[in-house]
């Protein structure tokens, strides 16, 4: 199956169809394998532009927002030349995806002018859309250029493997958790802030409560490094490549807005949502060379938290920057306000 989609991969105005990594590489990366999988959309013989895309297992409740959002990037490069690469998306999660159900992802060839194009992409079950996503692509030209400084970060080999952090004496965190961080990832994470896998979580706090942070047990900054890469060497297709990395622009927002608090993503009282979503891309990179990714969530108000993020290779260069709003409701407040 591997050598069959490999061969059947294309370069072109239809954009890249991603191909699966060959036998010997995929059998060490299994969770890899079946994202490029999923992210090798069906394309609609009897309607243009129009994508079908599976769901990764994994016993989740509703679709994991990092993989419509990298099947929805690969839907919209399907309909630009590879010439004018994406810039830029912003996107919005209307409604959970059901697991059981693919993801129809519809294209709307909204302009193409003579350096940038815009689409626009609407994923939908059968029930309604559950994601809606424009995106700009401009091809690439010389101008003025700066850019910020990496924060300071010990090298990835440096820092400990989740199995290693896992294994260490002083992380007492929920079995729930314990077991989500167990299973293997697409990308190998390395976290260098752990604080969070450290102590007990603070208390739950009663949606009455004085709007004031929950006292943690151990106090913990808005703010996380996490360097990531890809499991395996992948083929080079920028699209791809972008792909994943919204995939993996997901990872660390939700729980880094809960930081302050001493809360976490897994349990509590807390219902958590990913609303909206904004991915930059400044330069070419490779999800498979290692990045660091600094996450930081500066407020939380009203029921929404925010966090943002940069994306850096090992040589301190930024690459991309994300955002992204999420609502942070008390579950008691839920049955009294609907959406």
């Amino acid at each position: 199956m591997a050598s069959k989609r490999a061969a059947s991969a294309k370069v072109g105005p239809a954009g890249v169809t991603p191909p699966t990594q060959d036998p010997s590489s995929a059998a060490h990366a299994p969770s890899l394998a079946a994202l490029l999988s999923v992210l090798d959309l069906s394309a609609d013989p009897a309607a243009a532009d129009l994508f079908t895309g599976r769901n990764m297992g994994g016993g989740r409740k509703r679709v994991y927002g990092g993989q419509v959002l990298a099947q929805a990037v690969i839907a919209a490069c399907r309909t630009v030349e590879p010439a004018r690469p994406m810039h830029s998306l912003h996107a919005y999660f209307l409604r959970p995806g059901v697991p059981e159900n693919p993801v129809a992802y519809r294209v709307e060839r909204v302009r193409d002018g003579g350096s940038f194009s815009t689409r626009r992409v609407v994923a939908d079950q059968g029930a309604g859309p559950i994601f809606a996503m424009m995106s700009s692509f401009h091809t690439a030209e010389p101008g003025l250029a700066h850019a910020i400084t990496m924060p300071d970060a010990p090298p990835p080999e440096a820092v400990a493997t989740v199995p290693e952090l896992l294994a260490r004496p002083d992380v007492t965190i929920p079995e729930t958790m314990r077991t989500f961080y167990a299973r293997e990832a697409p990308m190998d994470l390395r976290y260098v802030d752990i604080g969070r896998f450290l102590g007990a979580p603070a208390t739950t706090t009663p949606a009455t409560a004085p709007a004031q942070p929950s006292t943690p047990a151990l106090a913990l900054e808005g703010r996380q490094r996490i360097w990531l890469r890809a499991r395996t060497r992948l083929p080079d297709a920028p699209a791809l490549h972008q792909a994943l990395l919204a995939y993996a622009s997901d990872f660390a927002l939700v729980e880094t807005a809960l930081l302050p608090h001493g809360r976490l993503i897994f349990g509590g009282d807390l219902q958590l949502a990913s609303l909206d979503h904004g991915l930059w891309f400044h330069r070419p990179f490779r999800v498979d060379d290692w990045l660091l990714y600094v996450v930081d969530s500066p407020v939380a108000v009203g029921g929404r938290g925010f966090s943002r993020g940069a994306f850096f290779t090992a040589d301190g260069t930024i690459v991309a920057s994300v955002t992204q709003e999420l609502l942070m409701r008390h579950q008691s407040a839920q049955r009294e306000i609907k959406n």
